[in-house]
């Protein structure tokens, strides 16, 4: 039987100085990851050669960047390119954070034109996805979220293997509202059915070690991605901890 793989990453965001992010990276560097393990952490532009450097090209512990341009080169004054990143040591890209898409005009074809330039390049695409408080309260959850998948993979092949982060955008940062995964299993298995057995879905938003266990119990999760409760070293190593755990069998259960 194929092992699964969970994947745990972070995004660092707009925090962290070098010499910070080297001291997280040699905390990292120094793991053994539990098999099926599949660790990701995502630094600032400025940090991603530093990182990947601690980190080492083809190490367990993948490198992503925040953003890309979708164009490789040009007068795009203060954007980086997916060659640009990759050059720098990024394996993984980030696309379509709700961030961008409400501050900095990400809309759907930008995505997808994001997508098709990570894969060109041979980087992995993750694509954020997720509705507005006000989406979900008007019973629109599934049918946008749904829309912000298929507009990000649109031409891509159903084989190419990209993942999707479903994050609530009332769930993040310093003031969201956990989701319960009640609130979260209905989406992602809309996800799943509209991605394809080759994307895995991870969760992200207001994840902490209260609440991980229980996502990542749900049959269509395959990892989270993790905001405030990874930026320190230890905080990501006790997720990454727990998601290695076996997950508590049911009462009648083969152990029960």
């Amino acid at each position: 039987m194929t092992e699964q793989t969970t994947w745990i990453g972070t995004s660092w965001k707009m925090t962290k100085t070098l010499a910070e992010a080297r001291a997280y990276a040699r905390v990292l560097a120094g793991c053994d990851w539990a098999p099926g393990i599949r660790p990701f952490v995502i630094p600032p532009a400025t940090a991603i050669a530093t990182v990947a450097e601690v980190l080492s090209p083809g190490g367990a512990v993948l490198v992503g960047a925040q953003d890309a341009h979708w164009e490789d080169e040009g007068a795009w004054t203060g954007e980086v390119s997916v060659p640009q990143v990759k050059d720098a040591g990024a394996r993984l890209l980030e696309i379509g954070h709700s961030e961008r898409r409400a501050h900095f005009a990400e809309t759907d074809e930008r995505v997808n034109l994001k997508v098709h330039a990570a894969l060109r390049h041979g980087l992995l695409p993750l694509v954020c996805v997720g509705e507005t408080a006000q989406q979900r309260a008007a019973g629109a959850a599934l049918d946008t979220v749904t829309a912000q998948v298929r507009a990000a993979l649109a031409g891509v092949p159903a084989t190419t293997r990209v993942l999707l982060a479903y994050e609530p955008v009332w769930a993040i940062g310093e003031h969201g509202t956990p989701a319960t995964p009640e609130q979260v299993r209905d989406v992602v298995t809309a996800i799943a059915r509209v991605a394809g057995p080759a994307r895995p879905v991870l969760y992200g938003g207001s994840v902490s070690l209260d609440n991980a266990r229980d996502l990542l119990d749900l049959p269509q999760v395959s990892g989270l991605f993790v905001g405030r409760a990874a930026w320190d070293a230890g905080g990501f190593l006790a997720l990454a901890d727990l998601a290695a755990q076996p997950a508590p069998q049911a009462p009648g259960g083969p152990y029960s």
